[in-house]
């Protein structure tokens, strides 16, 4: 783990911050992931996302869209995918902002995302085994993803 700040200068009394690092999940459901729960408070964030587990509702593809098929129920875009697995990355991140927020004397129901960002971590070298003993090397994508939340007045 190189790098421990956020890429985001923010700084307030109200504010929780929560990260994961190397995440074994795809980058570029990581980014849309990131892309779509900017803004929301963290709670329809996180019923959002246990829809998407549950493969009820997608998460709208916007820039990593090439040869994605339409979705029933997406408003204001047409192309979504469900990406449990990186769904479930961000639900454990959720919880953890939840409980550093908690921790910090914040009132965890007004919570909503101002920050969050996914990049590309670090490759990792393995291999996948082929027919007659050969193997064909093959890169393990993780990714890197900060998010810092803020307390909400009604």
């Amino acid at each position: 783990m190189g790098r421990i700040e956020y890429s985001n200068k923010v700084e307030g009394d109200n504010l929780a911050r929560g990260r994961v690092n190397e995440a074994p999940i795809s980058p570029k459901h990581a980014i849309e992931i990131a892309r779509f729960v900017r803004g929301k408070s963290l709670a329809e964030a996180e019923a959002y996302l246990n829809d998407v587990v549950d493969l009820k509702k997608a998460i709208p593809f916007k820039k990593f869209n090439r040869n994605v098929a339409h979705k029933r129920g997406l408003v204001g875009w047409d192309g979504g995918r469900y990406p449990q697995k990186a769904s479930q990355v961000y639900l454990r991140l959720f919880n953890s902002v939840r409980k550093n927020a908690e921790y910090s004397g914040l009132d965890t129901e007004k919570l909503r995302i101002i920050h969050v960002s996914a990049n590309r971590g670090i490759r990792r070298r393995s291999f996948m085994p082929r027919a007659m003993g050969r193997a064909t090397p093959k890169d393990r994508q993780t990714v890197n993803i900060e998010m810092i939340v803020s307390e909400q007045e009604a």
